[in-house]
C-alpha cells in the first residue's frame, strides 16, 4: 500500500486513497497488536476526508523496526509525525489501545501549544479514569499470553494461530503494546475542550456502556455514547454497516461544528 511521503516521519501513516485537497483529516489509531491495514477500507466510505491510518513500528511495512513499549516514547514520536499534518481541521479515531493513545496524544498536543483535534472518537475502550482490575498480560510467557489473549479478546486470527512463524512475529508486537497499556498511569490534567464520542459494541464486556460513559468527565465540550451490534471488534466484524453509520455521524458532527462557529484544530474553517 502506498505510504504518505518518503521522509522518516511519514512511515507512521498509510494513505490508500490520499486526498490532499480535503478540508478534513482523520487520523486512525489501531488496537493493540493491530496495524494500519485495519483502516484501509475506510477512505472509500468517507468521501471528502483524508484518512491517515497510523502505522506503529514493528508491523507490516515497519517489521524491521522494534515496537515501542512505553507511552512517553510513543507520544514523542507521534507528535513529530503528526505535526506536519495539522494545517487543517483534523479528528482522531482510536479503537481499544488506539483510543487511549489518541486521547493522550490530544492532551500532549495541547501541552505543547499545538493544534488540537476537532473531535475525539474513542472506541472499545474504558475511560482512563476507570481502573484496570485484570491481571497484567505483558509479563506472561508466550504460551500463556496467547491463551489469555484468546480468552479475553475472542480469539487470535486463524492465520496467526496456524503458523508458528507468524506467531513468533506477532507476540513481541502485542507484548510491547500491552506493556504500553498496562504500565501507563493516568495523570489528572485539565479536561479537554473538544467534543468526545465514545463508541462500542453492545456485547463488548471489555467496554461496557458504563465504561464508555465514563469518558464524559474528560471533556468540557459535547459528549455522546454510540453502541453498535457486536463485540469488541464490532467495527471490523460488521465493517460495512458500521462505516455507513460512522460516515453519517461524521458528516453530522462536522456540520454541527460549522453551525456553532467553532474552529477546531487551531485553524480557521
Amino acid at each position: 500500500m502506498p505510504m504518505d511521503g518518503q521522509g522518516p516521519q511519514e512511515t507512521w501513516f498509510a494513505r490508500v486513497r490520499p486526498r490532499p485537497e480535503a478540508a478534513v483529516r482523520l487520523f486512525c489509531f489501531p488496537h493493540a497488536g493491530g496495524a494500519a491495514s485495519s483502516y484501509f477500507n475506510w477512505p472509500a466510505a468517507l468521501d471528502g476526508v483524508d484518512v491517515l491510518a497510523v502505522q506503529p513500528p514493528g508491523r507490516e511495512g515497519r517489521l524491521a523496526e522494534p515496537p515501542i513499549a512505553d507511552m512517553p516514547t510513543l507520544l514523542e514520536r507521534l507528535v513529530a509525525a503528526v505535526q506536519p499534518h495539522l494545517d487543517r481541521r483534523f479528528l482522531f479515531f482510536g479503537h481499544s489501545m488506539g483510543a487511549l493513545v489518541a486521547f493522550e496524544l490530544a492532551r500532549e498536543l495541547r501541552r505543547l501549544g499545538l493544534p488540537s483535534p476537532a473531535r475525539l472518537y474513542v472506541s472499545g475502550r474504558r475511560a482512563p479514569t476507570v481502573p484496570n482490575t485484570e491481571t497484567p498480560l505483558h509479563v506472561l510467557p508466550d504460551d500463556q499470553l496467547a491463551d489469555e489473549l484468546n480468552r479475553r479478546f475472542g480469539g487470535l486470527p486463524a492465520a496467526i494461530l496456524a503458523e508458528p512463524e507468524l506467531m513468533a512475529l506477532f507476540l513481541p508486537i502485542i507484548r510491547a503494546d500491552l506493556t504500553v497499556l498496562e504500565r501507563h498511569a493516568f495523570e489528572p490534567d485539565p479536561v479537554l475542550d473538544l467534543p468526545v464520542t465514545a463508541l462500542g459494541g453492545q456485547d463488548d464486556t471489555r467496554a461496557s456502556e458504563g465504561d464508555l460513559a465514563a469518558w464524559r468527565v474528560l471533556t468540557s465540550a459535547g459528549f455522546a455514547v454510540r453502541r453498535f451490534p457486536g463485540g469488541h471488534f464490532y467495527l471490523h466484524d460488521r465493517r460495512d454497516a458500521f462505516l455507513r453509520a460512522f460516515a453519517s455521524m461524521l458528516a453530522t458532527d462536522l456540520a454541527t461544528d460549522l453551525a456553532v462557529g467553532t474552529t477546531p484544530g487551531g485553524v480557521a474553517p
